[in-house]
């Protein structure tokens, strides 16, 4: 099993910066693409930032030019640099990552799982 651990939210003012990291461990074998999303109270989860294994990105017209998503392959691993951070980036912040597991038998199967959830709260 794959797991997905988000960490680096907080409370920021307006203009500040926040990262945030999330770490994959469990029975990996590949992983493909992971990704930011958000979700605000009332919203839909939207899509911020993702990132492939060979490095090729696609942000929200939102984030662009503020966000910076990153990724370091053999630490299973994507950042997320939020800088000039403004009250309507407040949501619930979300890691997804999708690739392939192993099992104890050598049996592979593709996994797209979810974090738990980190909290970014921006102050005017």
């Amino acid at each position: 099993q794959v797991q997905l651990a988000e960490s680096g939210g907080g409370l920021v003012q307006s203009g500040g910066s926040l990262r945030l990291s999330c770490a994959a461990s469990g029975s990996i074998f590949t992983i493909n693409e992971m990704g930011w999303y958000r979700q605000a109270p009332g919203k839909e989860r939207e899509l911020v930032a993702t990132i492939t294994s060979g490095g090729r990105t696609n942000y929200a017209e939102s984030v662009k030019g503020r966000f910076t998503i990153s990724r370091d392959n053999a630490k299973n691993t994507v950042y997320l640099q939020m800088n000039s951070l403004k009250p309507e980036d407040t949501a619930g912040y979300y890691c997804n990552a999708d690739g392939l597991q192993r099992n104890g038998w050598g049996q592979i199967s593709r996994f797209d799982h979810w974090g738990q959830g980190t909290q970014v709260t921006v102050s005017s």
